[in-house]
C-alpha cells in the first residue's frame, strides 16, 4: 500500500508540475493578444466596441481565471484552484459558440479595415509573436481546454479515494468532460451545416430541400443501379442523411448554368427502410445491397469491397 502510494504521489507531482507549467505558457500566449491586440485597440479606437467582443469573446475573463488557477496550482491549493476554475468553465462554451463568428469578423476587418490590416501586420512582426499571426493564437484557449480533461484525468487517477480532494477532482474532470461535449457538438454541428450547404448547392435547382433542423449528413458516393428489367446499370451519386437518401445524375456537360451540378432522381425516406447485403460478405470483387423500401426495392452495386462494406454500414446505421 504504501509503495502504491508513493507511486502515485510520484506521478501526482510530475502531473501537477506539468500543468502549472504549460498554464504558464497558454497564460504568456492570452497576454500577447491581451496586450498587443486588445488593450491597444481598445485605446486607439481601430475598431468599433462590437467589433472587437465580436471578434476576442470572452479572452479577458478567460485569462483571469487561468491567472487565479495558475497562483493557486503555485502555493499548491489545488483544491480552492478547482473550485474556483469551475465556476468559469462556461466561459469556454461560449468562447466556443462565436469562434466561427469571431474568425468570419476577423478576415472581413483584415479585408475592409485598412488601418486594422497594418496595425495587425506591424504587431505580429514583434518579436515576442515568433513568427505567429493571430489567427494562430484565437483556437488557443479550446487547444488548452483538451489539455485540461487530460491533466485533471491523470490528477485523479493518481489521488487517494478517501481524500477531500480526490471530490473536488472528480467534479472537475465531470464538468471539463461536459464543457469539451458541449464545444464538440457546437462544432459538429458547424460541420454538418456546411455539409448540408454544400450538397443543397451541388443540386440542380431548389425542389430538393437538402437543409432541413436536425438532418445530419452521414456519406456519399457512386454506385450502380441494377435495373429490374435486365436494362443497362445506372451510375448515380448518393447522399446519405440520418432520414433520407439521395439519388442523383450528372447534369448535361454543355448545360450552360448547371454542367457542374446534379439532377435529383429520386428521395428515398429511411424511416421503413429495410438493408441487406445480397453478396459481398467476402473480400471478393465488391458486392450488392438491397434496399426494401413499401413500394420499391433498390439494388446497388459496388465493384469495391470496402465501399460497399463502408455503405452497408452507413446505411444500418442511419436506418437503425
Amino acid at each position: 500500500v504504501e509503495d502504491q502510494r508513493a507511486r502515485w504521489e510520484r506521478k501526482r507531482s510530475k502531473t501537477a508540475k506539468e500543468l502549472l507549467e504549460t498554464e504558464h505558457k497558454y497564460l504568456e500566449q492570452l497576454d500577447l493578444v491581451l496586450t498587443y491586440f486588445v488593450t491597444i485597440l481598445k485605446a486607439k479606437g481601430t475598431l468599433k466596441p462590437a467589433v472587437l467582443e465580436t471578434i476576442f469573446g470572452p479572452l479577458e475573463p478567460l485569462y483571469s481565471a487561468s491567472h487565479v488557477l495558475s497562483h493557486h496550482l503555485e502555493k499548491g491549493n489545488l483544491g480552492p484552484g478547482l473550485e474556483n476554475f469551475c465556476q468559469s468553465l462556461d466561459l469556454y462554451g461560449h468562447y466556443a459558440e462565436n469562434f466561427e463568428q469571431a474568425n468570419k469578423t476577423l478576415k472581413e476587418q483584415v479585408r475592409k479595415n485598412k488601418s486594422f490590416r497594418q496595425f495587425k501586420k506591424l504587431q505580429e512582426t514583434r518579436p515576442q509573436f515568433q513568427g505567429r499571426k493571430l489567427e494562430d493564437l484565437l483556437p488557443l484557449p479550446l487547444q488548452r481546454l483538451h489539455q485540461y480533461k487530460h491533466f485533471f484525468r491523470d490528477l485523479l487517477e493518481n489521488t487517494s479515494p478517501d481524500t477531500a480532494e480526490y471530490q473536488k477532482l472528480a467534479k472537475t474532470v465531470k464538468s471539463v468532460c461536459e464543457v469539451s461535449h458541449w464545444v464538440q457538438d457546437t462544432f459538429d454541428k458547424r460541420e454538418n451545416s456546411l455539409q448540408l450547404l454544400r450538397i443543397q448547392k451541388l443540386l440542380k435547382g431548389q425542389k430538393t430541400q437538402v437543409l432541413t433542423p436536425g438532418r445530419w449528413y452521414i456519406h456519399e458516393g457512386w454506385l450502380l443501379v441494377v435495373p429490374s428489367k435486365g436494362e443497362e446499370l445506372k451510375r448515380r451519386m448518393f447522399f446519405l442523411f440520418s432520414d433520407i437518401l439521395i439519388a442523383a445524375k450528372p447534369c448535361h456537360p454543355l448545360h450552360l448554368l448547371n454542367s457542374n451540378k446534379l439532377s435529383c432522381q429520386a428521395v428515398y425516406p429511411l424511416h421503413q427502410c429495410s438493408v441487406d447485403k445480397v453478396f459481398g460478405h467476402t473480400w471478393s470483387q465488391g458486392g450488392l445491397l438491397s434496399l426494401s423500401f413499401p413500394h420499391k426495392t433498390l439494388l446497388l452495386m459496388s465493384s469495391n469491397q470496402q465501399e460497399i462494406n463502408d455503405w452497408y454500414r452507413s446505411l444500418t446505421a442511419a436506418v437503425r
